[in-house]
């Protein structure tokens, strides 16, 4: 990685000290020492010139060498006093002409270049300072500039969004042959705004299109107009498409638009503050330029619902392109192009991976294959193999293992009955995630021990009797802990939040409380400007409150009830499975096996059981 310097003024100070150093070095070297005409005779007479040069009123020459080494000797200067010495002189051969010797090269040295550092070390702050406050280009957009043949991004590059791509290939027919659509009087979209969740690859995207149509790239973020000057934005955006102009065709990418065109509300005061007037400008230019000369404008947001609505009118940004969390397909298609990037052993399954990695997007699998084969190094490994991959895995989802952490025995052996009763409780309900990993080795900032449970397929759906089984699952460790230890602790805090969450969910949003019917109470999700009250509440009774508080509790109690009829029925099990998890501290494999063939035993054996229950239930 290359060093980066900070400009500090000392090195200019430092500079110029060594400009006067040099500069007394030359003038020392090159002086010419002055001695009264007499001396000049007198050394005359004693033979120690050696050559001289006479002008009107100046006599300049060169003393001999005092050792005698064939070296140079000193120069001087005296002023002429005697106008006849050409006698004195051709009495004592000494070579004299009627002209000044010139230095030319003492004079370069003394004078020139001193003037070219000092103007070079001008134009050095100069540009410095240019670049550090940017005062001399406020009004000059920062985009970066990609060329054609430095983009380096295709289609290829970009997996798991086939259907983004599909809407964006138009474009790239658009840029390279334009004529094809203004022939039948077509007009592309002058805005495209790429939406999704962080990390799906909406700028890779726009980066692919702009390698696929190999035209100029501008890159920039939306926060990059906005400046704590007055109108600085506005200019800046001006100066944007007019550059872009210019090398038509091309692209401009506006990363995090909603920095920049987030609604406009009624700003303190009543006016309008630097942002506002940035969109503004950003508007107007979307209305002035024509869309065929070739300049096409993409955006990218995961916050589309805070977007101003005269950005995303037709005529602007009039396309809308999705760019969603891969599928199970999607995933696999993304692990192959990160796992050709490094060294993996032939055992590393894409599927399998992408089967782990549910709702996971393209950076969390660049993350985890990141991890992997920093891991591998560290084990001093050749290749990266699957071992590594599910530990990259498991830290990504559950945080750092940290074993060096002292636990005393008494909360380990809750940790363990509580983690284990998560798992026993996932194994007896039907249509639960299969479990893949227990573990009581602590893990991310606050985590004693965790349950690992893999979706075996991605959903889009959840049934009301999937939505129960969850909520059992997640109160099976606190049912585990009253169940064995006759007393509760603090470890159940996450749990019950996902838990209660989960359950008013289906009460007021999802239409699952037969006492409500099907009526959605959750408050409205908009964005809240100034002038809007911040604490907005449902717009229901009071009555109606205490109904949905009454039936969030009723669906806790209820599955409470179910994850310790279940618990009690595999009393022995979890005791004996417990014992097992504080001796080895993760259990996986063939031993999770064994007690889900356990626990589905004990089940068939108590058909009035919870677990009978909830499969008739399923059944229904």
């Amino acid at each position: 990685m290359k060093k980066q310097h900070r400009f500090s003024i000392w090195y200019a100070l430092l500079g110029i000290w060594m400009v006067f150093l040099l500069h007394n070095m030359i003038a020392s070297a090159m002086a010419i020492k002055s001695i009264p005409y007499s001396e000049f005779v007198k050394q005359v007479e004693a033979g120690q010139v050696v050559e001289i040069a006479v002008s009107e009123n100046v006599i300049q020459g060169r003393m001999a060498s005092p050792d005698d080494d064939g070296k140079p000797g000193e120069l001087f200067r005296t002023v002429r006093v005697d106008p006849e010495i050409s006698n004195l002189l051709a009495a004592h051969d000494i070579t004299y002409s009627g002209r000044i010797e010139s230095n030319f090269l003492g004079t370069l040295l003394s004078w020139i270049i001193p003037v070219a550092l000092f103007v070079g070390v001008w134009l050095f702050l100069m540009r410095r300072f240019q670049q550090q406050s940017g005062f001399m280009t406020l009004g000059k957009n920062k985009a970066k500039i990609y060329m054609d043949e430095e983009v380096g991004v295709r289609f290829g590059d970009a997996a798991g969004v086939d259907e983004a791509k599909q809407e964006l290939e138009e474009v790239i027919a658009f840029l390279k042959e334009p004529q094809r659509y203004t022939r039948m009087g077509g007009q592309i979209p002058r805005g495209i705004l790429l939406v999704g969740p962080p990390g799906t690859g909406k700028t890779l995207l726009a980066k692919a299109v702009a390698g696929e149509s190999e035209v100029p790239f501008f890159s920039l973020s939306g926060s990059e107009f906005v400046e704590m000057f007055v109108g600085l934005g506005a200019a800046r955006v001006r100066d944007l498409f007019k550059q872009a102009k210019e090398k038509a065709p091309c692209i401009i990418f506006i990363d995090e638009l909603d920095a920049l065109g987030k609604a406009r509300g009624v700003a303190i005061g009543g006016g309008h503050d630097e942002r506002e007037q940035t969109l503004n400008q950003l508007l107007v230019e979307l209305d002035g330029f024509d869309p065929n000369v070739g300049v096409i404008l993409m955006a990218a947001t995961n916050r589309p619902e805070i977007l101003d609505p005269a950005l995303l009118r037709p005529g602007r940004f009039d396309r809308q392109v999705l760019v969603d969390r891969p599928d199970k397909v999607g995933r696999a298609d993304i692990l192959k192009i990160y796992l050709d990037k490094i060294e993996a052993e032939s055992d590393v399954d894409p599927e399998r991976i992408a089967g782990m990695t549910a709702g996971m997007v393209g950076a969390d699998l660049a993350n985890i294959v990141n991890e992997a084969a920093l891991l591998a190094v560290r084990r001093k490994k050749a290749r990266t193999g699957m071992a590594e991959i599910t530990e990259a895995v498991e830290r990504v989802v559950a945080g750092l293992e940290k074993r060096n952490r002292l636990i005393n025995p008494m909360e380990k052996k809750i940790v363990a009955h509580h983690e284990l009763g998560h798992a026993i409780v996932a194994m007896a309900l039907p249509g639960a995630d299969p479990v893949q990993k227990i573990s009581i080795i602590p893990r991310g900032i606050a985590a004693l021990g965790y349950t690992m449970q893999v979706p075996t397929e991605d959903r889009f759906l959840m049934r009301r009797t999937e939505l129960n089984h969850r909520i059992a699952t997640l109160l099976g460790g606190r049912a585990a802990e009253a169940l064995i230890f006759k007393d509760i602790s603090t470890g159940a805090h996450n749990d019950l939040s996902r838990a209660t969450d989960m359950a008013r969910s289906m009460v007021c949003e999802y239409g699952m409380s037969d006492r409500l019917g099907q009526v959605y109470f959750a408050p409205k999700r908009q964005a809240r400007f100034l002038g809007q009250e911040a604490g907005a509440v449902g717009e229901y009774s009071e009555e109606t409150a205490r109904t949905i508080d009454e039936e969030v509790r009723r669906i806790i109690d209820t599955q409470y009830a179910v994850a310790c009829r279940i618990l009690e029925e595999n009393k022995d099990l979890l005791q004996r499975t417990a014992r097992q998890l504080l001796q080895d501290e993760v259990i996986e494999g063939k031993a999770l096996e064994s007690i889900a063939v356990a626990v589905r035993s004990q089940s068939a054996q108590s058909p009035t059981s919870a677990t009978a229950e909830a499969a008739a239930e399923m059944a229904a």
